[in-house]
C-alpha cells in the first residue's frame, strides 16, 4: 500500500490501486483524465476533500455510479479517510484483494450492496 497516494476525490483508493506504478493519483495531478473527470472538477470547484463532503452525495453520471467506489466514498465520509486506509491495509494483509491481477475489479466488487462492502471493510471477511 502506498498511503501517500491516498484516496481520490470520488472514493477510488489510489493507495492500493494496481495501476499506482503508472499513476500518482488525481490529488497529485496524476490523472490523465483530469480535464474530463466530473468528480475531480466538482470537488475542486467546491473546495471539497472528496465527494463524501458534498450535500449532493451521491450524484450520478460519474465514478460514483460504481458501487465499490460509492461505498468507499460513503465510508470515508462516515469513518474518515485514514480509517478507510487502515481497514484496506489490514484486509490486504489478510488476503482481501482490491484489484485482481491484471484487472480493475477485486474482492470489494463481489458484495451486492454498499452495506456488504462496509461489512467487508469492517470485519475483514470476504463476501460469500
Amino acid at each position: 500500500m502506498d498511503r501517500k497516494s491516498g484516496i481520490a476525490y470520488c472514493g477510488l483508493v489510489c493507495a492500493v490501486c494496481s495501476k499506482n506504478n503508472e499513476c500518482v493519483g488525481c490529488r497529485n495531478d496524476g490523472c490523465k483524465d483530469k480535464e474530463s473527470c466530473k468528480n475531480l472538477q466538482c470537488c475542486r470547484a467546491k473546495n471539497l476533500r472528496g465527494c463524501w463532503e458534498c450535500s449532493s452525495f451521491p450524484c450520478t453520471g460519474n465514478m460514483l455510479d460504481n458501487r465499490r467506489i460509492r461505498a468507499f466514498a460513503r465510508f470515508a465520509g462516515e469513518y474518515g479517510e485514514e480509517f478507510l486506509l487502515d481497514c484496506l491495509e489490514k484486509n490486504e494483509k489478510n488476503g482481501i484483494v482490491y484489484h485482481y491481477q491484471g484487472r480493475l475489479d477485486g474482492d470489494y466488487d463481489v458484495p451486492d450492496t454498499e452495506e456488504g462492502i462496509f461489512d467487508m471493510l469492517l470485519s475483514g471477511r470476504k463476501a460469500k
